[in-house]
């Protein structure tokens, strides 16, 4: 009887198979509402697990939740091991949780331990709501979530060659029916592409240029036009040069030599000058006549 591996501290290199992959997803979007599950077929050696093939869990109990493995489902999965896989081992099982997210339940925990526990035996998770996916795996008899996994693509290295077919046609009903369903696909499709030369860049250009020329023309008239109408319609001083006579205390204009306007303190006579105003007390009007003179002059000798 072989001797159990004993576990490790570290946790176990992993690397699958990426049409296990594929078919791990294409078995969990085949139910999104009720788990399924299956498991993974391959090698364990030197703490180093690769998984190469996976049988599906069929008769298993599925439900929302939680899903067991039957009698019927072991049976099943034995039956196609020992048919396609004889060399090979059981070093894990897979099983989705539809929106749930990428974890393992207390139901899936009890899975793990029971039927699953060798430290080269690891569980896969996988959301197909979410498209996450995740491998919890032995660690110093712990279950952990794995943080290295390799997906290896073993057909890599092929030749491509054509193969003559056209693309199937439910793709393009699908393609068709989603660009009806997108309102903005249907725009995109509707945008045209044209090839732009240098000389229509160039003539963008000079447009440009010259659009913006006018345009500062125009804020210049603008304002120009918006002044001379302020200028004539609103009150303005007129600044004009005139000279002050001191004597007269007039403004007379230097070109023309008239009076434009007289000081408000002309009447004031200044110091040790006479008023240009005549007084109408002064002497210079004519006095009465005097009689007694006059009666002296025409007065004849007795």
């Amino acid at each position: 009887m072989k001797a159990k591996a004993k576990p490790s501290n570290a946790q176990p290199s992993l690397s699958v198979d990426s049409e296990v992959v594929r078919q791990i997803r294409q078995h969990a979007r085949s139910s999104s509402k009720a788990e399924i599950c299956g498991v993974l077929i391959g090698q364990d050696r030197d703490h180093r697990i690769a998984v190469t093939a996976c049988i599906e869990g069929q008769n298993a109990e599925e439900a929302g939740a939680h899903v067991t493995f039957t009698q019927d489902t072991w049976e099943h999965i034995y039956a196609v091991k020992d048919q396609k896989y004889p060399q090979e081992r059981i070093v894990g099982w897979y099983h989705s949780h539809p929106g749930f997210g990428v974890f393992l339940s207390d139901h899936d925990t009890f899975i793990h331990k029971n039927f699953f526990s060798s430290p080269g035996q690891v569980a896969w998770v996988f959301d197909p709501h979410s498209d996450e996916e995740g491998c919890f795996g032995w660690v110093d008899d712990r279950i952990e979530r794995l943080t290295q996994i390799a997906v290896l693509d073993r057909r890599g290295g092929e030749e491509a060659h054509e193969s003559g077919s056209s693309e199937p046609e439910g793709e393009h009903r699908a393609e068709s029916d989603a660009r009806e369903a997108r309102p903005e696909m249907r725009a995109a499709s509707q945008i045209k592409i044209r090839r732009v030369d240098s000389e229509d860049v160039t003539e963008s250009k000079d447009t440009s240029l010259e659009r913006m020329v006018f345009a500062v023309f125009s804020y210049l008239l603008t304002v120009t036009l918006g002044f001379a109408l302020c200028w004539y319609l609103f009150p303005h001083i007129v600044v004009m040069p005139v000279v002050f006579d001191p004597q007269t205390g007039q403004f007379i204009d230097p070109q023309s030599g008239q009076v434009v306007g007289v000081a408000r303190d002309a009447n004031a006579a200044g110091p040790g000058q006479t008023s240009a105003k005549p007084d109408s007390n002064s002497s210079t009007q004519p006095s009465a006549p005097n009689q007694s003179s006059k009666k002296g002059d025409n007065a004849k000798p007795n």
